[in-house]
């Protein structure tokens, strides 16, 4: 089964193709692999379903590895699951340090791709059926914990997290109510009532905030040199290896709940790092573990998403949505049958993903220099092409250019959140939680007739929950313990 893609030299090119191609989507601000993915599905009709699906899994592991670089460089997340790596990864390029920060995302990657691959090979069957189980309560629970794990990528102000992540849920309020149908907040305009689209958000406020930034400020855009070799030595990653197991986990575990995500998974692996490290005021400073969990978080839930889309045919996220539609398209039913009527299939897309992660890391490793030459071109000439970018992708998500003005006015908005020292990542975080909260909200109150005690009387749901409480408790008391007594943020 692991060599499945190796047997034919034609699989092994398409993994090599799809990767390198969702690593350069995935770093480019504004393209995103579901939009690489969907575009490429019509391309693959002359082709038998396991190249198809070899191809589009490849693209699938290197779209959300490939964001690392541009976050960790230029503070321009390519991808909504890099968006935590940016905490860490830009300030420890910003020190000089950008050559042990790719290094970290990279080899952080590698092994979350790994842990999910396991996980997906060994445990299909067991863990779809698993999270069968879990009704919306738990879904609500889930949902409540990580909007109460923003204060662990608020920075050094909870206050200000709290208040961004606040920002974020108001924006994503204007559109149609899951519970009702019925249009709210758009004010008269027909072009509001599926509310604001997050790409457009997630480039106005990372990719062209950065652009904007410049040309307020006069500064040119950071230069980062990447020097040293990017392969860490071995005891290095010693000192790391139970956040990356720990992390690898609980991105697996977060990308096997549908409709979840890795900026979710990348979320709760950063907090929960936070929260146990002996170190916490280094977070957002530039800190190895930040980078670690995030990135091993985020590439560990693409192979956990794989795994009830396999084995029950439950799509996991929007990818996993689009490749639903390739399993059909080329007359194959995902689900548990498929581990019996087209048992090459299923070996085909547990090799693949294995290869393409492998494919990632050398890809990655010998491409990211030649990347990271973004950051030391002038901001005269790089301005017009990220801003080109921009409103290419805001643009062909819907084809309107409403999606372009609300990218441009979320821009503004990325740049006053900056200018007053509010973080942008808690904003996204309530901005892709809310509806996600809502919609699981109204499916649990009508399941149990309007009442919340199931919330805290059944196990899954009174689980998180308190997971919740005790990891937030457990970041303000170490954030309490190293915060000086007096200083502006004591209060």
């Amino acid at each position: 089964m692991v060599f499945e893609a190796l047997s034919q030299p034609g699989l092994l090119a398409l993994v090599l193709l799809g990767t390198a191609l969702g690593i350069v989507v995935g770093a480019v601000p504004g393209l995103t692999g579901a939009m690489l993915i969907s575009l490429t599905l019509p391309l693959t009709f002359s082709m038998d379903g396991q190249q198809a699906l070899t191809l589009l899994v490849a693209m699938y592991v290197g779209s959300v590895s490939g964001g690392l670089i541009t976050a960790t460089l230029l503070r321009m997340p390519g991808t909504p699951a890099s968006v935590i790596t940016t905490l860490d990864g830009y300030p420890m390029a910003q020190s000089g340090r950008a050559g042990r920060a790719l290094a970290l995302g990279i080899g952080a990657s590698f092994v979350g791709g790994i842990i999910s691959w396991a996980a997906l090979a060994l445990l299909a069957k067991p863990i779809a059926e698993f999270s069968t189980l879990l009704g919306p309560f738990e879904f609500l629970a889930l949902v409540l914990m990580a909007l109460m794990l923003v204060v662990g990528v608020s920075g050094e102000s909870p206050a200000r997290g709290g208040l961004s992540c606040l920002l974020g849920i108001l924006c994503a309020l204007p559109g149609t109510a899951p519970g009702s149908g019925s249009v709210r907040l758009t004010f008269g305009f027909s072009a509001m009532d599926d509310g604001f689209k997050l790409l457009p958000v997630l480039i106005g406020l990372f990719a062209l905030c950065r652009v904007f930034s410049p040309a307020t400020s006069g500064d040119s855009l950071p230069a980062a040199n990447v020097e040293g070799s990017l392969l860490l030595k071995w005891r290095e990653w010693k000192g790391h290896a139970a956040n990356l197991l720990r992390s690898g986990a609980i991105g697996t575990g977060v990308g096997i709940l549908p409709g979840i995500g890795a900026n979710i998974g990348s979320l709760i692996a950063y907090s929960t790092a936070r929260a146990t490290s002996k170190h916490p005021e280094k977070f957002g400073t530039g800190c190895d573990e930040g980078i670690i969990a995030s990135e091993s978080a985020n590439n560990a839930t693409v192979g956990g998403a794989l795994v009830p889309l396999v084995a029950l045919g439950i799509p996991g996220s929007v990818i996993d949505a689009i490749l639903l539609g390739a399993f059909v398209i080329h007359g194959l039913q995902p689900g548990p049958m498929l581990f019996e009527n087209d048992p090459r299939i299923v070996a085909t897309i547990i090799s693949s993903y294995l290869w393409a992660n492998v494919t990632m890391l050398v890809i990655m490793l010998l491409s990211a220099r030649w990347i990271a030459r973004l950051a030391r071109v002038p901001h005269y000439a790089l301005v017009p092409v990220v801003a080109a970018f921009c409103v290419l992708g805001s643009f062909a998500l819907a084809n309107r250019f409403f999606d372009v003005w609300v990218m441009i006015g979320f821009g503004v908005v990325g740049c006053l959140l900056e200018r007053w020292r509010i973080p942008a990542a808690p904003f996204v975080i309530g901005f892709v939680l809310a509806p996600i909260g809502e919609e699981t909200m109204v499916t649990a109150l009508m399941s149990s007739g309007g009442s919340w005690w199931p919330l805290l009387t059944r196990p899954g749901s009174l689980g998180f929950v308190a997971l919740a409480t005790i990891l937030f408790y457990w970041s303000l008391r170490q954030r309490c313990a190293t915060v000086p007594t007096g200083s502006p943020d004591s209060t």
